[in-house]
């Protein structure tokens, strides 16, 4: 396997470190702008440490280059799943991982420079043996490098100006041969490795846990298997070990610029890595509830130094766990126990605090939505959406569900009771005999807008009248209303808000076709559901992971290392060899 380091970083599962191109790949989102000082072309060594959580912002601690006599050389990059190798004539440099915390180096024919891109306040470089340095860097993000020779010497370049150096420059140098350098990530106190394992090894090792955790995931059509090994490479590489904040283990949205664990996100991934790393799977569920307040409200995300409680993600978590009951074995009846308090106080937190007092909650803003920008919140929040009620139903659903298997047979008759109380008041607040509406809650008034976020409820399946079902399935269907060649566009293209780099006014994104398709299983639409299934996981194939797609061109948009939609590829594409 081969990818574009400009796209994707090269990076191990468990690590916080990972390499890129900085290049034209990665867009920010809408609204949000670059960092300040962002770096020129070339390679970084980058670090995906808190608290930096949107956009592109500013990680790179070291720009790395290939030089000779004190030139530069251009050169080429190869990336796989477990070596980076920069390429000039008769010169090269070969990166791996031999842990998630040491990198190893090795050289021949030219030096490689270490350049850190920005000096602040406290970085500094000190000299911790004659063969090893150590490297704090403070200011872009606080994190430690020990830099070590195993062959050949390190040359530095840092003077000092009272508390800092004024540049930081550390050239890698091969003698007589090939030189050899290994590189530990570290954020309080260096502890020497205990392996010491030469670089060829550490490809070897890292080649075999790479090729091992692919071969778990789910089994995809023939023409997917490209497509299913690069989802794998991004979901096992934006791994990161447990640290302060992150109690376990967790999969960032992306080592490009979103590095968190958003509260959505991480459900999709439990349900994808379900049978092939359960403990992984559950790890990833869990992760925003170990954060749960006395509220029973679960933060917006969570990385390594940050958690964000300035607004929350849609109570999905419900729905997920029912599709991970009927297609996985994950939810044994002691993770059934572990998740039914905590989600039972989530659900009641969205119908107690989100309520404006007539039952149904809304949404403070779009990205308590997830749909950040939908032209459903183009009028001033609160809203009541029809998708936040129906998410709800389908949580007291899986609530009746869990508290039957587990013996509370009157908390189960409670819960299915709230849920068909709300399914109600969903049809008559925001049904209008042909299409659903949000309304504003300060004045009652619908929201004139044309979104994709409205055909959400068709996710409740059997639990819709059959009018509704149809109603909202013929939406779907009219050819470039929202379906296009490459699946469902979020705002109609007929819409006057439609813009193709629109973020959630137009692009398809991956969560609402899952959704949507698995809505449309429910409802009885098997072959739209089959065919939508197809389109996404082709659009996928063929433009990448990427964070969302042009509606009309199946472009990818802004981030190629998204780890929702290999979840979602997977899922869907699994699901194509059973139909």
């Amino acid at each position: 396997m081969r990818f574009d380091p400009a796209l994707v970083p090269f990076s191990r599962r468990g690590s916080y470190v990972a390499f890129s191109v900085m290049a034209a790949g990665v867009q920010p989102a809408p609204g949000v702008q670059p960092a300040a000082g962002a770096q020129p072309p070339g390679l970084y060594w980058r670090s995906v440490r808190g608290p930096a959580t949107g956009g592109r912002p500013m990680q790179e601690l070291f720009e790395l280059r290939l030089v000779r006599a004190g030139e530069s050389l251009p050169f080429t990059l190869e990336a796989s799943a477990a070596l980076l190798r920069l390429s000039a004539d008769d010169a090269w440099a070969e990166i791996c991982f031999a842990s998630p915390d040491q990198v190893q180096i090795r050289l021949k024919g030219a030096a490689l420079q270490l350049r850190m891109v920005a000096i602040g306040a406290y970085d500094m470089v000190i000299a911790d043996a004659p063969d090893r340095w150590q490297v704090v860097c403070n200011t872009i993000v606080e994190t430690k490098l020990m830099v070590a020779a195993r062959a050949g010497r390190i040359v530095v370049d840092a003077p000092w100006e009272a508390e800092r150096c004024s540049r930081i420059v550390l050239e890698l140098q091969p003698e007589a041969g090939v030189g050899e350098f290994t590189v530990d990530e570290f954020v309080g106190t260096w502890v020497p490795q205990a392996s010491q394992a030469s670089f060829d090894d550490c490809v070897a090792a890292a080649t075999a846990e790479f090729e091992a955790w692919v071969s778990a995931l789910p089994a995809v059509p023939a023409e997917y298997a490209e497509a299913r090994e690069m989802a794998g490479y991004v979901l096992c590489s934006c791994g990161v070990a447990a640290h302060e904040h992150l109690p376990r283990p967790g999969i960032l949205a992306s080592k490009n610029g979103m590095i968190g664990v958003w509260s959505w996100d991480h459900c999709f991934h439990t349900w994808a890595l379900a049978d092939a790393h359960p403990e992984q799977a559950w790890d990833q569920f869990m992760l925003p509830f170990d954060h749960q307040d006395a509220s029973g409200a679960i933060p917006d995300l969570i990385n390594d130094r940050l958690v964000s409680w300035s607004f929350c993600k849609p109570p999905v978590h419900g729905w997920i766990l029912s599709r991970v009951l009927q297609h996985t074995s994950l939810l044994n009846e002691e993770r059934l126990a572990e998740i039914y308090g905590p989600l039972g106080a989530w659900t009641t937190w969205w119908l107690t605090h989100r309520d404006p007092g007539d039952g149904l909650p809304a949404y403070h803003h779009g990205n308590d939505s997830g749909w950040d920008n939908s032209t459903i919140f183009a009028v001033r929040p609160p809203i009541q959406s029809p998708d936040l009620a129906a998410y709800l139903v389908l949580q007291l659903d899986f609530l009746a569900e869990a508290a039957r298997r587990l013996g509370k047979n009157a908390d189960a008759v409670a819960w299915s009771t709230r849920a068909d109380e709300l399914v109600g008041r969903m049809l008559t607040r925001f049904w209008r005999g042909d299409r659903f509406v949000a309304i504003r809650t300060s004045d009652g008034a619908e929201v004139d807008c044309d979104s994709l976020q409205l055909y959400l409820p068709l996710v409740l399946g059997q639990r819709l009248p059959a009018e509704v079902r149809a109603a909202l399935s013929a939406g779907l269907k009219a050819p470039w209303r929202f379906l296009t060649a490459h699946g469902l566009a979020t705002e109609a293209l007929t819409s006057p808000h439609y813009k193709d780099r629109g973020y959630w006014r137009g692009p398809i994104w991956p969560a609402p076709m899952l959704i949507l398709i698995d809505g449309l299983t429910a409802c009885g639409e098997i072959d739209f559901a089959a065919d939508l299934r197809r389109r996404f996981c082709d659009l996928v194939a063929r433009s990448g992971m990427a964070e969302n797609f042009d509606a009309r061109s199946g472009a990818g948009y802004h981030d190629f290392d998204f780890t929702w939609t290999a979840s979602i590829f997977l899922i869907l594409a699994h699901a194509l060899t059973h139909s």
